[in-house]
């Protein structure tokens, strides 16, 4: 299972600026292992994040994302003490959602 998700958020001005670790080690598939073997793909295939219940992103990850992203996102119109929300799904039906509060 992944590691739980980093997510920092915090606002500047009339902009929120999120930021998401997600711990997950993002297989593509094509790597080998030390015996010559063929590692399993094991990737994450969707994400979302919800700020304040409503969603602000709907996006797909493809395979070729490294290991452990990190991706960052600038919101309008969150307030100090709303909720983010960020979860994603995996290739291998494995889901991951971890909160935040706005600071």
């Amino acid at each position: 299972m992944a590691d739980p998700m980093k997510i920092r958020a915090s606002i500047k001005g009339d902009v929120t600026e999120i930021r998401v670790l997600m711990g997950h080690p993002m297989e593509t598939g094509a790597r080998k292992d030390a015996a010559g073997n063929t590692v399993p793909a094991h990737h994450i295939q969707t994400m979302t994040v919800e700020v304040g219940g409503k969603k602000v992103v709907d996006g797909q990850i493809g395979g070729s994302v490294s290991r452990n992203p990190v991706f960052g996102f600038k919101v309008k119109g969150a307030k100090a003490g709303d909720k983010v929300v960020v979860t994603w799904v995996d290739n291998k039906g494995e889901k991951r959602s971890d909160e935040a509060v706005i600071a």
